[in-house]
């Protein structure tokens, strides 16, 4: 069994978290590669491909895309070419928000539009806001800024900058990811597997730990994995889909009421953060192994 986890030609150094994953699978005996998915093989030739870590994606829209393409008829390819293709861009949170997932309160703003910013803030009395583009990673294009003269005019040439060609999502600011962080709950054929709390450095809002962000396990509360199971049945309803997918990971913060609200649903290349709970590579693998052979995914 040849299965490709498939990564990116310059994969940070500091990325060895999937080691665990690497091991549980040749130990199912499986053969393990790690190509770039922009490399030039025959993918054909793998039993299964797996999109892990292709970190350099939204740097390269156009080719990435171009990638899926050459590789949407893969009959093992997890999670498929259109889960993929809708996780790659944050308009889907609309769609799940229109079955019931709670969202951050959201102003959506068409590429190369240029609004007032002040205004918009002011009638939906945000005091501190928060500009996230709708495709990029790793808070990637991302801004904080606060509705005082300054903020504002910073943020508007911010927006000019990166708002030309892709959607931007204009959201109040969430003061909890500074204190409480985001929370990550995992997924593998639609089993809750593990959840963790990342939290940025201080004064930093960024809880990747590329920006100086931490991370620990989280044990998620029944309320709380309920929310995360109901954001991944809304988003297989969207998709028509009825199996599970292979691998998710559903993103939360909390709002100034202290709910949670989505703003993620991973589905491409998420770190899993195998480090927090030893026995979820086995299951992954188990997974993935069943995948291959038996052409499901399970529940």
């Amino acid at each position: 069994m040849d299965i490709a986890l498939v990564t990116c030609r310059e994969l940070p150094t500091f990325e060895v978290d999937d080691r665990p994953l690497f091991r549980a699978l040749a130990l199912r005996g499986a053969k393990v590669h790690h190509p770039a998915w922009d490399a030039a093989v025959d993918w054909s030739a793998y039993d299964g491909v797996v999109v892990r870590t292709t970190w350099d994606y939204w740097t390269r829209g156009p080719e990435f895309a171009a990638w899926l393409d050459r590789v949407a008829s893969h009959p093992r390819l997890g999670n498929p070419v259109d889960v993929l293709r809708w996780s790659l861009d944050k308009r889907y949170l609309r769609q799940l928000q229109a079955l019931g997932v709670p969202i951050a309160d959201t102003e959506w703003i068409a590429p190369g539009e240029l609004p007032d910013l002040g205004a918009l803030l002011a009638r939906r009395g945000w005091h501190r806001a928060f500009l996230k583009p709708a495709f990029g990673a790793s808070a990637s294009g991302t801004m904080r800024f606060d509705a005082d003269a300054d903020g504002l005019a910073a943020a508007t040439s911010h927006l000019a900058a990166h708002g030309r060609d892709v959607t931007t999502l204009l959201q109040p600011y969430l003061e909890s990811v500074e204190t409480f962080g985001e929370l990550s709950a995992i997924f593998f054929a639609g089993a809750y597997s593990h959840g963790v709390r990342k939290v940025p450095r201080p004064g930093d809002f960024r809880v990747q730990d590329d920006h100086g962000g931490t991370d620990a396990p989280y044990a998620f509360d029944e309320a709380e994995r309920r929310l995360a199971i109901a954001v991944l049945d809304a988003a297989r309803q969207v998709l028509g889909r009825q199996e599970p997918f292979l691998y998710a990971r559903v993103d939360l913060l909390r709002d100034a009421g202290g709910g949670l609200v989505l703003t993620e649903l991973e589905l491409v290349e998420p770190s899993l953060f195998f480090r927090h709970a030893p026995a979820a590579a086995d299951h992954m693998a188990d997974v993935v192994v069943r995948w291959v052979r038996e052409g499901r995914v399970g529940g």
